[in-house]
């Protein structure tokens, strides 16, 4: 514990030093209750915060009684012996801080008390001496701050000769702990005593000169005080001290915020005297946590165009950093600010332009990486990821500039090699977000060559979803592909949903699959071109990379692919119809080489095997084939359907569910000649009367009588084979009916004869000549007399039925009432209730 005596006459009697006050009267017993503490050897920390506290308070208490009595010789003994509580070496920076807490509530108290000894004649000169003669110099100087604050406030004397003074006076304390805590008391009651410009304490014209310097003498004597911390003591105290000297920091960093207010500090100060000095301070301490904290301190207390103008000096002081320093979070930072403020007016921009703001960024930053070979990877792409955001945002328009951010990352990767850190993944994956985000178009993110180059060194994993965030920003765009190279660039950044990586066997959920591959399903649905010759090298470009997929991706992605080359309008498939000649001089994209690329495409599923699903794409390729009148191409489609149904369909539901979409397709084909119609719909007939059940045969076959009937094609009207089919249905239900019968020993159910009744209104009212209204007659009479039948059988009622032939009775009343040609026809028709 320092002490020294004045060398005048003290004017109070100089308190006796701390080590002997244990014999001095009762007025001291609170420090004799710490000292016998310390005689104890009593380490508790909490018992000597207590000890401290009650000792200070004790004190407090005579200081205030002589504070109320005007006693000012009391009022400097008891507070100087208050204050000797915060001599102790014994508290940690917490303790000591609660400790320092109360001492400064009393002090203030205390300064006002001296305010109004100076208003009733006191000297405040003669009183700033007389504190100077305390025997111990914590308290000394404390008091001497105190005074200060009052001196500087009377204006007797220049606020900057007062202030220089405390700040050299302030040297005499050098143990850390209780040097930062004096400083930061004489930095808290003098800022608002700067001589700043505008301030009532501004004197000659160089005084924001002198407010900066004490400012910058307190901050470096501070900033050295905290780093002595680390120090002292044994090596294997250094994390605890390390947690120590974070919890005093902001005692350092609020000289720099003093520092940010100083209103007389303009753009030329800070470039040439204030950031100077300031780095001076942080590169030449050479410790880890000041050099970290106080470069982050810099960057968010001065103002964002202070940092563009002078950042070329700030830049330069980072590769001068200790190799320890979070340099990445420091430069972020920076960077970040500035990229906020660019975006904070378009008027800022012409500066970031004028002091070359990216090339100065991008050499820091190669600067730092090369001065830290031992930096983690996670630290390298963090400040790449940094460097392009500030790219986008304040050069949005120069892709050179981002592709060049892209280019320096693909080279840190490559001498790295493979990325296992999670953390540097995830940077990553921020890093190619970007531009996503800025553009919200991906069309200009593939003009970044190098986009590709850095994607790779994604696991596959997260592969996975950068592709995803990529589709999912098609989709929220819009965004039309439009050309084959952009596709093929596209398809290269999705290798991770398109295929399986080389080498890995993992498992993976069967949900996320479906929902990966139904993403690369609505992806090919947006890759369209009106330009047919454009179109089909797309075509080509998408089939080539599905074919990768392996079986288990391709009955997710070859039917986009099929729908998407057969989409209309515009069609590609229409566009070239009737050219007998290819008009780009290439067989390649002549209408039936893209059904056969189609063709070829489809049979693949076969080696999964995947027969329902390529059925259906023969259909539907075949309809397309029928709308631009390619009879033999429809042909070849429907053959290959139903070569499908007979060899590969073996399931008697599947069957029933293709046969009856061969049906219905073929129901719609207008591009057959009598020939070729003929086999195909003898083909499908022919297949109704195999199926396994009766009632599917008799469903299939009144199916089939749409093929003889078509209301648009007059040549596809066949009355009489329509008959025929429906009393082949007849004829399969009542076959149906006995053999339940059999079975079950009861009727069966009269459903079927329902439908079939309503197959023959469909007809009737379609005026075919063949079905008669006597046929729908004894239909409905023999419909009556089964129901009938039913309701007198030991089984009960079917409501299904009895519900569907009141649904069709009523239809029939409802066409009687309506009058005109249907109306006529329908009088003759007899019901249940006539």
């Amino acid at each position: 514990d320092e002490q020294f005596e004045s060398p005048s006459k003290p004017k109070f009697p100089i308190l006796l030093p701390h080590r002997l006050r244990v014999t001095t009267e009762a007025s001291c017993r609170p420090v004799k209750y710490t000292t016998q503490m310390i005689a104890d050897g009593v380490e508790d920390e909490e018992k000597w915060l207590a000890a401290g506290i009650a000792g200070l308070q004790q004190n407090a208490f005579y200081m205030h009684r002589a504070l109320d009595t005007n006693n000012l010789r009391d009022a400097l003994k008891f507070s100087a012996q208050m204050l000797s509580e915060l001599r102790t070496s014994k508290l940690s920076p917490h303790k000591y801080y609660e400790l320092y807490m109360r001492a400064f509530d009393e002090l203030r108290k205390l300064e006002i008390f001296f305010k109004e000894e100076t208003r009733r004649g006191c000297s405040i000169v003669e009183l700033y001496e007389l504190v100077q003669h305390a025997g111990n110099i914590l308290p000394r100087l404390y008091l001497l701050c105190t005074v200060g604050s009052v001196y500087i406030r009377s204006k007797e004397a220049p606020a900057k000769d007062v202030l220089k003074d405390l700040v050299e006076m302030c040297r005499g304390i050098q143990h850390p702990v209780r040097g930062l805590f004096l400083r930061s008391y004489l930095s808290q009651i003098s800022r608002d005593k700067l001589p700043d410009i505008g301030s009532e304490y501004e004197g000659d014209a160089d005084t924001v000169v002198d407010a900066v310097e004490f400012v910058l003498q307190n901050f470096t004597e501070m900033n050295k005080l905290w780093v002595r911390m680390q120090h002292q003591g044994p090596a294997r105290e250094k994390q605890r001290r390390e947690k120590e000297r974070n919890e005093l920091r902001d005692l350092v960093g609020k000289n720099l915020h003093v520092l940010s207010q100083v209103e007389g500090i303009d753009l030329d100060m800070y470039r040439d005297t204030v950031l100077p000095r300031v780095l001076e301070q942080i590169v030449n301490c050479k410790d880890e946590i000041a050099q970290f904290y106080l470069m982050d301190c810099i960057i968010q207390v001065f103002p964002d165009e202070y940092h563009l103008q002078t950042l070329e000096v700030l830049l330069g002081a980072c590769p001068q950093l200790q190799p320890s320093v979070d340099i990445k979070t420091v430069l972020s930072r920076l960077m970040e600010r500035l990229s906020n403020y660019a975006a904070s007016s378009s008027e800022v921009l012409p500066e970031f332009l004028q002091v070359e703001a990216f090339s100065r960024l991008n050499n820091a930053i190669g600067k730092v990486i090369e001065a830290q070979p031992d930096m983690p990877i996670f630290g390298a792409v963090t400040l790449y990821s940094s460097l392009l955001t500030f790219t986008l945002h304040v050069h949005p328009d120069r892709l050179d500039y981002a592709d060049q951010v892209l280019g320096s990352c693909f080279k840190k990767l490559q001498s790295v090699g493979k990325v296992e850190d999670n953390k540097a993944t995830k940077q990553i994956v921020a890093l190619l977000s970007a531009p996503l985000e800025k553009y919200n178009d991906i069309v200009t993110a593939l003009k970044l060559s190098n986009y590709p180059c850095v994607m790779e060194y994604l696991d596959t994993e997260t592969s996975k979803i950068m592709a995803t965030v990529i589709i999912q920003s098609i989709m929220k765009n819009s965004t039309r592909i439009s050309s084959a190279d952009k596709v093929e660039a596209l398809f290269e950044l999705m290798k991770g949903l398109m295929k399986d990586s080389e080498g890995t066997a993992e498992e993976v959920d069967e949900d996320d699959f479906k929902e990966e591959q139904n993403s690369v399903a609505r992806l090919i649905q947006m890759l369209i071109n009106d330009d047919p010759e454009e179109m089909f090298k797309i075509m080509c470009v998408v089939r080539k990379q599905i074919m990768t997929g392996g079986p288990k991706r391709l009955p997710y992605t070859i039917p986009p692919f099929v729908f998407s080359s057969l989409k209309v309008p515009p069609s590609l498939v229409r566009q070239l119809q009737g050219q007998d000649e290819n008009p780009f001089g290439d067989e390649a994209t002549t209408p039936k080489t893209i059904f056969q690329l189609l063709n070829q495409t489809i049979e693949v599923l076969l080696t999964i095997p995947a027969p329902e699903l390529a059925l259906r794409l023969y259909l539907q390729c075949a309809e397309a084939a029928n709308d631009t009148d390619l009879e033999p191409v429809a042909y070849d489609f429907f053959t290959q359907a139903y070569i499908l149904y007979e060899e590969e369909i073996s399931d008697s539901k599947a069957q029933v569910t293709a046969l009856h979409l061969i049906i219905g397709t073929l129901q719609r084909m207008h591009v057959f000649g009598v020939e070729n119609r003929d086999t195909l719909t003898h083909k499908a007939t022919g297949y109704s009367a195999k199926l396994l059940k009766k009632p599917d045969q008799c469903r299939a076959v009144y199916g089939c009588a749409h093929l003889f009937w078509v209301d648009d094609q007059d040549n596809l009207k066949d009355g009489e084979r329509v008959l025929i089919c429906l009393k082949r249905a007849l004829r399969i239900a009542n076959a149906a009916q006995q053999l339940s019968n059999a079975a079950r020993g009861s009727t069966g159910p009269v459903t079927l004869f329902i439908e079939i009744l309503n197959k023959y209104l469909y007809f009737y009212e379609k005026v075919n000549q063949h079905i008669t209204v006597d046929a729908v007659n004894s239909l409905i009479e023999l419909i009556t007399t089964e129901m009938q039948q039913n309701d007198s059988s030991s089984s009960a009622p079917d409501p299904a039925a009895e519900a569907f032939l009141a649904g069709t009775l009523r239809y029939i009343q409802f066409q009687k009432q309506k009058g005109g040609t249907i109306g006529e026809r329908y009088q003759a028709i007899s019901t249940v209730k006539e």
